[in-house]
């Protein structure tokens, strides 16, 4: 998913907006994370892009798209750019003496709470 969001289009409520951009984001996610990873691959891991335009936009972790969302809406932003790539990926075996301690986060596991 690569596109340009708008958040004050004429004759909508920008706060209804944000809300229908984070659900078309949330969806997109989940759909991905449907598919079958290739085979040698474990989950879908997400490479993101976050800013005001495309050319400007920065590297994020999915856990942060939310909140920066929030932030540009509050900053009375017209307009951000949001760029979600899923790539196949393998959860990395824990080093020894790591049982029990801090484990991996959860591939379902988007940053948006529901």
């Amino acid at each position: 998913m690569k596109k340009t969001f708008q958040l004050r289009p004429e004759g909508k409520h920008p706060d209804r907006v944000l809300e229908a951009i984070k659900h078309e984001i949330r969806k997109y996610v989940q759909r991905e994370r449907r598919r079958v990873p290739p085979k040698g691959s474990d989950y879908w891991e997400f490479d993101c892009r976050f800013g005001a335009t495309e050319e400007v936009a920065e590297s994020v972790h999915l856990g942060a798209l939310a909140k920066l969302m929030d932030g540009v809406a509050a900053a009375e932003g017209t307009k951000f750019y949001v760029e979600i790539l899923a790539k196949p990926a393998q959860f990395k075996p824990r080093p020894e003496g790591m049982v029990g301690e801090r484990r991996a986060p959860h591939p379902e596991d988007d940053g948006f709470d529901d």
